[in-house]
């Protein structure tokens, strides 16, 4: 038996006017979620422990059987592991977003936050970015690394972890009251801003109508971490497909198989059709028993506020990756378990993530059940069938 997990970022919603009270999933174009729906369980799964935020971070975490309340040390020192970066002890790991913020005259405090991800800027352009703000604020106890698109590293010698506010948790707000209290980190987001605001690289992506790159922003702080064998504790060797480093890093730390896929970028034009052959080529070529593909496309539609993308992101996820893989895994003869699920919702309203349990569809090409129920937040919730604990589901994707 073979097993699968296609995760769409994000694309859990609430239902939307604009679209006739629907929800993204519900309205998106998804004949190959239709078709498996009808053959397969659909449920509800709650992703995010009891007090914990409703980040990608302990959301995937939990969806591959790390329960965050023991695993989780916070999300950079997971997106270290991916980097490269050998975290000593005492090392505390910042996310290091490149942010656009409000070109204005006002103090830095009083500026708006516009976009978290500098229109989702090329990683080629960010590290350029990057090592402008190394060479003016880099010493010896911080060290900028880079990551990818607008995702980088900052790595704090005998830090603290301190409290610090996700971007896009406040799009659109005045920034002064979401700074960091602890003065340094403060200090170096507001220089970073002098370094970055004309650089050259941004003069031409405002001629183009981008967002300009013109800030770095701190947040998830966190320890070195303890994540242990994927293989060990699951006796199934596992690989993941993923654009973001954060999940490359939870394949680190889980000593499972990481696979790049060329035009694999975490935008909406992503290679969907590369991940899904990556991961019937592993599982059918190389031996693995189990891949996780992470698409990030729906989530960075629901932070953009783009109802129309977002739809757009559930309906390449069902025909280029979850309908490849079906298909090429039926045609290989092997035996398989898929999970189809997001990871946590990103409401369209509020252009963040939200706690809300999230729909799940399992199919067992051994076994195909007879259903009525669609795929959608509305049918997984009728159903019946609910996971209260997150970290479990993969034991009924392996039937434990």
């Amino acid at each position: 038996m073979k097993y699968v997990i296609v995760l769409g970022d994000g694309m859990a919603d609430r239902p939307i006017d604009e679209i006739g009270g629907k929800t993204p999933i519900e309205y998106a174009d998804t004949p190959t979620l239709d078709m498996l729906s009808k053959i397969s369980e659909v449920g509800l799964v709650h992703t995010i422990p009891e007090g914990m935020s409703p980040g990608s971070d302990t959301a995937n975490l939990s969806v591959l059987g790390y329960d965050p309340k023991k695993y989780y040390t916070g999300r950079s020192p997971l997106e270290a592991l991916s980097i490269g970066v050998d975290m000593k002890e005492t090392d505390v790991a910042i996310r290091c977003n490149i942010v656009t913020v409000s070109d204005d005259d006002k103090p830095y405090e009083e500026k708006t936050i516009i976009d978290h991800s500098s229109s989702e800027i090329s990683t080629e352009d960010a590290a350029v970015l990057l090592e402008a703000v190394r060479k003016e604020l880099e010493n010896y106890e911080f060290k900028y690394y880079v990551g990818t698109s607008y995702r980088h590293l900052t790595i704090w010698d005998k830090g603290e972890v301190v409290s610090l506010t996700p971007p896009h948790d406040i799009l659109g707000k005045t920034i002064g009251e979401y700074l960091p209290t602890e003065s340094k980190l403060k200090e170096m987001m507001k220089k970073s801003y002098d370094i970055l605001a004309n650089h050259p690289i941004n003069v031409e992506r405002v001629k183009k109508g981008l967002n300009p790159a013109n800030s770095i922003w701190f947040w998830g702080a966190g320890t070195k971490p303890c994540v242990n064998s994927f293989e060990e504790k699951n006796g199934k060797k596992g690989a993941m497909i993923s654009a973001v480093d954060l999940l490359k890093g939870i394949a680190v730390g889980a000593q499972m198989k990481n696979i790049n896929v060329e035009g694999a970028d975490g935008t909406l034009e992503t290679n969907y059709e590369g991940k899904a052959q990556a991961a019937i080529d592993v599982l059918t070529k190389e031996g693995y028993d189990f891949v996780y593909v992470h698409v990030e496309a729906p989530d960075e539609m629901g932070h953009q506020g783009s109802v129309e993308r977002k739809v757009k992101a559930i309906s390449y996820l069902d025909t280029k990756v979850i309908k490849t893989i079906y298909e090429g895994l039926k045609a290989s003869g092997e035996d398989f378990r898929m999970l189809v699920l997001p990871d946590h919702p990103t409401p369209i309203c509020i252009r963040t993530h939200s706690s809300e349990s999230v729909p799940y569809l399992l199919y067992d090409s051994t076994n195909e059940v007879s259903s009525t129920l669609d795929y959608s937040e509305k049918c997984a919730e009728i159903s019946g069938i609910y996971i209260a604990e997150g970290h479990t589901i993969i034991d009924h994707l392996f039937e434990k």
